[in-house]
């Protein structure tokens, strides 16, 4: 159990998804270029490729946790993480139910 002050430190926003490219060596390690709003434009890298084909993210929103610790993957830093469940299918990503403006704080 966290506390909700532990919760509050958590900086989930909704990004848009740029530009998507397979992660030359891996099955699943997709880089994704997100805008963030107002926090600017970043790279995460997600290992959602094999459920998802980059022409279906290009443009599609996402909820994403901005404030993590950056994290190097295969060699690629990745600044930032995408939140997904998953089922029998692989990964599903959470999204907001209609657009929103980049860089919109869950609350």
């Amino acid at each position: 159990m966290i506390t909700y002050d532990d919760f509050k430190k958590i900086d989930l926003r909704v990004a848009k998804i740029l530009k998507v490219e397979r992660v030359e060596g891996s099955e699943k390690l997709v880089r994704l270029q997100i805008d963030v709003g107002d926090l600017g434009q970043r790279q995460l890298i997600a290992g959602i490729g094999t459920v998802y084909a980059s022409e279906i993210l290009v443009g599609k929103q996402i909820v994403i946790v901005a404030n993590l610790e950056p994290k190097k993957l295969m060699g690629l830093e990745s600044n930032g993480m995408l939140l997904a469940t998953s089922d029998e299918m692989g990964p599903v990503l959470i999204a907001p139910e209609s657009e929103v403006k980049e860089g919109a704080g869950i609350k």
